[in-house]
């Protein structure tokens, strides 16, 4: 299967070639400092998921502040405050067989803690594998601007599977748990 770069409101299906369903989710987020004249600056970016119910409401939030979600479906890799290193600086997993009947959605958000604007980070992508970590499918956060948050991704429930949608949604907090009217607006 090649990857899909994924492209704003695409719309994918996490079921294997094969018709099987994915059992789990990841989203890894990467990305590097501010090159400039004297080396690289740190960015602290921060990768969440908020679980949502079917009317749009915050049931949970996976973030660096909370690394499992209460229901224990979804785990946070932990908090990387600078974008250092190769391969995805922060990773949230789901077991989307265990995350509760109750919740429709999973949106994934990305927020400059530090509230940096996006206009300073470089190489910034999310990308979403399986339990194998084969890549499925990734969203470049090439939306270069002046805001310090960024809607990237949902999953969310259709029929007896998940599909994922690309949002992209260009935004301005510090925390993920701010963007919640931003977030009911775009899923």
């Amino acid at each position: 299967m090649s990857v899909i770069n994924l492209q704003k409101n695409q719309r994918i299906s996490l079921e294997k070639p094969d018709g099987t369903k994915f059992t789990t989710l990841s989203m890894g987020l990467a990305w590097d400092g501010v090159s400039g004249f004297l080396g690289r600056t740190s960015v602290d970016l921060d990768a969440s998921c908020l679980m949502l119910n079917k009317d749009k409401q915050l049931v949970d939030q996976v973030w660096f502040r909370q690394l499992d979600s209460k229901c224990g479906s979804i785990h946070h890799s932990g908090d990387n405050r600078t974008g250092e290193g190769s391969g995805d600086d922060e990773t949230i997993r789901v077991n989307l067989a265990t995350v509760p009947a109750t919740v429709e959605y999973l949106v994934f958000t990305v927020n400059s803690f530090t509230k940096q604007d996006f206009e300073k980070v470089e190489n910034a992508s999310c990308r979403l594998y399986d339990d194998k970590g084969t890549e499925q499918a990734k969203f470049i956060l090439s939306e270069k601007g002046k805001h310090t948050a960024m809607i990237m991704v949902s999953a969310y429930r259709h029929g007896d599977g998940w599909k994922v949608k690309a949002i992209g949604h260009a935004t301005n907090c510090q925390i993920a748990s701010q963007l919640m009217q931003d977030v009911q607006n775009v899923i």
